[in-house]
């Protein structure tokens, strides 16, 4: 972590945006696997970026949304190292649900689900809010004097 003068460097800020987009994606995959993959005889992209899995009418659709959930909180703790930043957290979790918006978009359409969108709407705010709290509490910390 750096204090002071920041050097604008873009293929860091990429590099970023890519390491946190797959480590969601990796920590999606594996709350979706535990969750939805003991209750569907097939798991598939489609419990991913097919905004109609995401439902409350069936105890599958829950575990997708606990697992979007799950997968918000881990990605603030994923920014307390990779950003380190709080006034970047925001931007950073925003990034991520536009590029997941975007993949969606791609895979099946425009998500016509509120739920889908409430479900998004909290996991950015979820991870934004989380993340800028535990950044601040490590830039609030003490400098340890030898």
């Amino acid at each position: 972590m750096f204090y002071g003068v920041v050097v604008w460097d873009p293929w860091l800020i990429v590099a970023q945006i890519v390491c946190l987009q797959c480590l969601y994606y990796l920590t999606l995959g594996v709350f979706l696997s535990f969750l939805v993959g003991t209750r569907v005889s097939r798991m598939s992209l489609v419990y991913f970026f097919d905004f109609a899995t995401v439902t409350t009418s069936t105890v599958t659709g829950w575990c997708v949304i606990a697992s979007f959930l799950l997968s918000s909180i881990a990605g603030a703790g994923y920014m307390l190292y990779l950003i380190e930043r709080a006034k970047k957290c925001l931007d950073f979790s925003a990034t991520l649900y536009i590029i997941h918006l975007f993949i969606c978009l791609v895979y099946g359409g425009w998500p016509s689900s509120i739920t889908w969108w409430v479900v998004n709407g909290t996991g950015v705010a979820l991870m934004a809010l989380l993340s800028e709290y535990l950044c601040i509490r490590q830039e609030l910390r003490e400098i340890p004097m030898m």
